[in-house]
């Protein structure tokens, strides 16, 4: 690697990669618009990785912490979070009607719907395992814990098979043809960095690895093994990229002074044209498991309705 070949100096440009992946006029309209490519740890902090973080420490606290002396499932504040994670339960009925009746419509978009559905389904049985103490009592109260704790799993696989065959939370079910052109438009764009040369053809390899070890691993695995297979590559091409870094910036001042948002730009760029492939490779797979999901979803649902009601009668009846 040569001091040559950086022309970016000679011709006095800064160091400011654009968006990898846009077009010229799309360039043009982010930096106006002062859009930058988000680094790996904003892609990682979402809503819901936030949300399922926070629901997650506070059962934590609840299983370790001895609840029932301050909360009893008969009376006070442990009855109203009963009741409230029962209703917050059934509320979750109103996101199928959202979808499926037009004057629901008027009441916000599927989007946020979908994030209420979500937040809900997750709040309720939080709510009804404080109601319980996080204990097991009688027959019908076990059979409803139980149907509602295999509810909120089936909920959470779910939404991560949701994500992965549709376009966001917008409702819009994306297609095996939009991800491969995607993901073939990605391959045609070049990095503006010339100081690592190398990488396209690492990238390229690491793809066709990728592509041949989904059509080897069996349907059901797929996802898993497909994962492992792109973290693995997506650490060998970051490692690359530090390497041609180090080399580069020892030649070049310029690279030295700029290498940390050179290095955030190669690894965004890297993590785009990986998961744009390994979305096309997984993608019938995610589909199939999303329609078997659905079939059991629903059902799954009314029965824990059922169960239910018949612990609310059986409680106040005996």
């Amino acid at each position: 690697m040569q001091v040559s070949r950086y022309d970016l100096a000679s011709r006095g440009e800064a160091l400011t990669p654009d968006p990898v992946g846009s077009s010229p006029d799309e360039r043009v309209v982010a930096n106006r618009r002062g859009v930058h490519v988000r680094s790996r740890w904003q892609r990682w902090i979402t809503f819901d990785s936030v949300f399922l973080t926070i629901a997650a420490l506070v059962v934590l606290v609840g299983w370790r912490f001895p609840t029932e002396r301050f909360i009893s499932p008969a009376a006070g504040l442990g009855y109203a979070l009963g009741i409230t994670g029962g209703s917050l339960m059934l509320i979750l009925l109103l996101y199928p009607l959202r979808k499926r009746i037009a004057w629901f419509s008027k009441l916000g978009s599927v989007k946020a719907w979908f994030q209420v559905h979500i937040v809900f389904g997750v709040v309720g049985p939080i709510c009804v395992l404080y109601h319980s103490n996080f204990s097991l009592g009688a027959t019908n109260s076990n059979v409803a814990l139980a149907l509602m704790l295999v509810i909120l799993g089936s909920g959470l696989l779910g939404r991560y098979f949701y994500a992965k065959i549709h376009d966001g939370l917008t409702g819009h079910e994306t297609n095996y043809a939009d991800l491969k052109a995607n993901a073939e438009r990605l391959r045609t764009v070049t990095l503006s960095v010339k100081f690592m040369p190398e990488l396209l053809t690492r990238l390229a390899n690491e793809e066709k690895h990728l592509v041949e070890n989904a059509q080897r691993c069996p349907a059901l695995l797929r996802p898993l093994y497909l994962a492992w297979c792109s973290l693995r590559g997506r650490l060998r091409l970051n490692r690359h990229v530090r390497l041609a870094l180090t080399a580069a910036a020892s030649q070049s001042q310029l690279i030295d002074a700029h290498r940390d948002r050179l290095q955030e730009t190669a690894y965004a760029y890297i993590d785009r044209r990986m998961s744009a492939t390994q979305s096309v490779a997984e993608y019938q797979t995610y589909a199939n498991l999303f329609s078997w999901w659905h079939l059991l979803h629903l059902p799954l649902f009314f029965l824990m309705l059922v169960a239910g009601i018949v612990h609310v009668v059986a409680v106040h009846a005996y």
